[in-house]
């Protein structure tokens, strides 16, 4: 359900890049500088091709290009045209979007065809904005590791320390691939926000957070690492740091979590009072990082038993890449469902509208299977499956929820539990695929 209300406002005034609420309020006092204030939000581009919006909470703005009157439509629903700026072809609207903590979706509607839009719009709940009385954590500066197990490979990482943290008491870690993208607290992945905030309510343990990037092997050139990188990067045209990203996080192997145990989660345990208990332990990551931190987890139990995989690419790009490994992300669903099982508890996400590509395979069936076969197994999991593109909008908006489902029930007195299916999950059906003609789409 949403509604929408638009309003109207004049043009001109230089401005640096404005918030939604202040775009809103400019447009809601008619006021002049709102032309300026969209010209340097938005990228020309943007505008140009319908793809612009800002939003805080439910408040959306939106603003098009156009030579005709556009009409918005948000989640297919009925649809409301748009104000103009006099003397532009400049559009705008104001939506209020609900559900929060959702994906959503929006595009245009000019002389009768769709125009424009994204699949991919995330409303954030307010667990996402730091709360008033929130005591926010500490983010490190940025640090570099070389690495061993990698022959040299660079790796950036931040370390993020809660306000709750007491050095006498060791807390939980949790690891974040592409760590880089999830520390800008205004972002696209308020995750600092909502650990806070998540903290503070005693719906998440007080926990560490590392954020790391992948490896660079550039300085290495010779060794071992590097020329496999680099076969893999000249044989797909892809670019080293690519490549290396690649080799590291969609390879079925135990080389990466070796990595984090023995040198990164080491190098940071010297410094902070970590626990050492894999029921104390969390790994997240999207695409390839979402296939990464289930790998992990699989792997070494032991080491990581609770997965957030986010568009997880579960297919077929390091398949047979390294000769000492014949398995790819392909043959995780039934690797699942044939080897012994593992005391894992798992959040998948993925997008209906997510990629499909000739040379590795289809993101929305992999993901599909790796949650039926899951099911199969009576696998601690859940799927949280939408309409989204291979983007981390749908996995940001619902981060909090995902985080209080992953963290459930956690004991600190304990080191281990057997996971064991949500009863919510338990009496649910399997995932089916709802085929369409191609031509009816």
């Amino acid at each position: 359900m949403f509604c929408l209300t638009l309003t109207l406002a004049a043009h001109g005034w230089g401005a640096g890049k404005l918030t939604a609420p202040e775009l809103i309020a400019l447009a809601k006092a008619h006021g002049p500088e709102l032309r300026a204030g969209i010209e340097a939000t938005f990228d020309a581009k943007d505008l140009k091709e319908g793809t612009a919006w800002a939003g805080q909470g439910p408040e959306f703005f939106f603003a098009v290009e156009a030579a005709t009157a556009p009409t918005l439509v948000v989640d297919e629903q009925p649809g409301l045209p748009m104000e103009a700026l006099p003397g532009s072809q400049l559009w705008f609207g104001i939506a209020y979007v609900m559900p929060v903590g959702r994906l959503h979706q929006f595009h245009y509607v000019v002389n009768g065809a769709d125009f424009g839009g994204r699949l991919d719009m995330p409303a954030f709940g307010p667990l996402s904005y730091l709360q008033p009385g929130v005591p926010g954590g500490k983010l490190s500066e940025k640090l570099i590791h070389t690495s061993k197990i990698y022959d040299g490979m660079k790796s950036e990482y931040w370390i993020y320390v809660p306000a709750q943290y007491d050095p006498a008491t060791p807390v939980a870690v949790m690891v974040f691939q592409d760590g880089g993208g999830y520390i800008d607290r205004t972002g696209n992945n308020p995750v600092l926000n909502a650990v806070d905030n998540l903290i503070a309510q005693k719906k998440i343990p007080v926990m560490i957070c590392v954020f790391i990037n992948p490896g660079d092997i550039a300085d290495a050139p010779g060794t071992p690492t590097y020329k496999a990188v680099k076969g893999h990067a000249d044989r797909w045209g892809r670019t080293l740091k690519d490549a290396m990203r690649s080799t590291l996080y969609d390879t079925v192997s135990d080389r990466y979590v070796r990595f984090l145990r023995d040198e990164v989660l080491a190098e940071v345990g010297a410094k902070y009072n970590l626990r050492k208990d894999g029921y104390s332990h969390a790994i997240t990551g999207a695409s390839s990082g979402g296939i990464c931190s289930f790998n992990a987890a699989w792997q070494m139990p032991n080491e990581f038993s609770r997965v957030l995989s986010l568009i997880g690419s579960f297919t077929s790009i390091q398949w047979k890449e390294d000769p000492a490994v014949a398995e790819g992300g392909q043959d995780y669903p039934d690797k699942i469902l044939r080897e012994p099982k593992r005391n894992l508890r798992v959040w998948l996400q993925d997008g209906a509208n997510d990629m499909e590509n000739p040379r590795w395979g289809s993101w929305p069936l992999a993901n599909i299977r790796m949650a039926n076969a899951l099911k199969t197994r009576d696998y601690d999991f859940h799927f949280s499956f939408g309409k989204g593109t291979h983007n981390g909008g749908q996995g940001a908006a619902e981060f909090p929820e995902e985080m209080v489902w992953l963290w459930r029930d956690y004991d600190a007195a304990k080191t281990a539990q057997e996971y064991v299916p949500d009863p919510t999950e338990k009496g649910k059906p399997f995932f089916r695929v709802s085929s369409l003609n191609r031509d009816e789409q």
